[in-house]
């Protein structure tokens, strides 16, 4: 049965008159009495008695209303719901994230996010950039948020470009002079993180080109503990700045400038599916958030900076 047929079906019993519920329908007697006649086809039932007094619902009719009202009342709900949706109120976000976006970037974005939209359910996946990549062509994230890696079957949109930052702990001889060349650093304890990133081997290229041999070289497999043993005075590292940010600013480390080699920086990237269609719901007004996140990061950059600036240092720029 057709939700036109059920519709008339309720603006009959409403109005006790054909005439008054076709006007009401904007539509032709002829045609609402079809549609009445359909339905009555399909239930095997007559619904109404015509008397005198207008339409009357027979015994059929009344047993048969309460259930009309709550298909009609669900399928406007569905219709509220869909419409919801494709403003991003409700619904499901899939999300992949690298390591250092979802731990450094993503929380205060989804934040944000979670406020605007309180009943979309949030889901994150982590992974490698190429786990994240691969999470999106098979379709179990709607969006992977990861540095830029080209495929065929991906569109990304930048989402903001991380950078490395030389960090030392405080007391560090580095630390007095602010800034240094690059082949300094061979007479320290680099600390390298996680051998399966890419800042790992953008780190490692960046002193082979220079041709700088290391003293030592301490491997670890995280951000986070690279953090603490710079802290601990135990090396120096070159670190996202999204990622010590927080210390930069509390003066637990101490960003350090390289007068001699490039600034090296990483694109990450918001992907999705190019047969996914257009964006709508939850996944559109999350990729309209996007470009809020680089004013956020600037502040990051801001207080990295005023925390290099700080007295016995002197302000790192990049």
């Amino acid at each position: 049965m057709l939700l036109s047929e059920i519709s008339a079906f309720l603006e009959v019993a409403r109005q006790g008159s054909m005439s008054r519920a076709a006007e009401v329908m904007y539509v032709t007697q002829p045609t609402l009495t079809a549609r009445i006649q359909n339905l009555e086809s399909k239930l095997g039932e007559r619904l109404f008695t015509r008397s005198r007094q207008g339409m009357r619902l027979t015994e059929a009719g009344r047993a048969f209303q309460p259930y009309a009202e709550r298909a009609l009342q669900a399928l406007q709900e569905g219709q509220l719901l869909l419409a919801d949706r494709r403003r991003g109120g409700t619904g499901e976000l899939l999300l992949g994230a690298a390591p250092s976006f979802g731990t450094y970037a993503l929380p205060a974005l989804l934040k944000r996010f979670a406020a605007r939209h309180p009943t979309v359910r949030l889901v994150v996946k982590t992974g490698h950039s190429e786990e994240v990549q691969a999470m999106v062509l098979q379709r179990e994230v709607q969006l992977g948020l990861m540095r830029q890696l080209h495929h065929a079957e991906l569109e990304t949109t930048t989402v903001y470009v991380d950078e490395l930052v030389l960090v030392v702990h405080p007391e560090h001889p580095f630390a007095a002079e602010g800034r240094i060349a690059l082949g300094e650093v061979a007479g320290q304890s680099l600390i390298l993180f996680d051998r399966t990133s890419s800042f790992h081997d953008l780190t490692s290229a960046l002193f082979r080109g220079a041709g700088v041999s290391l003293r030592s070289l301490m491997e670890l497999d995280s951000i986070e503990a690279t953090k603490k043993m710079v802290e601990e005075g135990l090396g120096v590292a070159l670190l996202p700045l999204m990622a010590v940010a927080a210390e930069l600013t509390a003066g637990q480390l101490r960003r350090i400038q390289v007068t001699d080699a490039p600034t090296i920086r990483r694109e990450i990237v918001a992907a999705r599916r190019r047969d996914a269609g257009p964006p709508a719901g939850a996944v559109d007004s999350f990729l309209a958030m996007l470009p809020e996140l680089p004013g956020l990061l600037d502040q990051v950059r801001t207080a990295g900076l005023v925390a290099a600036d700080a007295p016995g240092g002197a302000a790192a720029q990049s």
